[in-house]
């Protein structure tokens, strides 16, 4: 029997539409919140790996600019010895070659601090928000 408003005798306008079982929407849950957890620990390793590696290069390059720093160092002794044994242009010359030197030191160390600084410390953040939003939908759907 139809009524006029289009409902049947035995439908409600409120009736949900989707004809699982309370049992089947509870495993498509579990499947789904199993699934957003093994994507969110992926997320978090890929983060981490990404910020280690980071750290790794900041620190070859930080060790690079400490070699050459050495160098600096050994430089820059023998341009003063040059420069105090006589007043002339050899001891320009190793003071120009430790200015190079010192320039490149600054850079190595500038970049690989950069590189430092982006990968420390390696905590996933992004996961870690895509995890609090994850949370947060769920008690907003829990109080629904």
């Amino acid at each position: 029997m139809v009524t006029h408003s289009g409902w049947g005798s035995d439908t409600r306008p409120d009736a949900p539409e989707d004809p699982r079982s309370l049992g089947q929407l509870v495993s498509d849950v579990t499947e789904q919140a199993s699934r957003l957890v093994r994507a969110e620990i992926a997320l978090a390793k890929a983060e981490v790996t990404a910020k280690a590696k980071e750290a790794g290069i900041g620190a070859g390059l930080l060790a690079g600019a400490a070699v050459l720093a050495l160098y600096l160092l050994a430089t820059l002794i023998t341009t003063a010895i040059l420069g105090l044994a006589t007043v002339v242009a050899p001891w320009l010359a190793a003071l120009i070659v430790s200015l190079v030197l010192l320039v490149v030191v600054a850079v190595l160390a500038f970049v690989g601090l950069k590189h430092v600084k982006k990968g420390v410390p390696p905590v996933p953040e992004r996961a870690m928000e895509n995890v609090q939003e994850d949370v947060d939908t769920v008690k907003k759907g829990l109080h629904r």
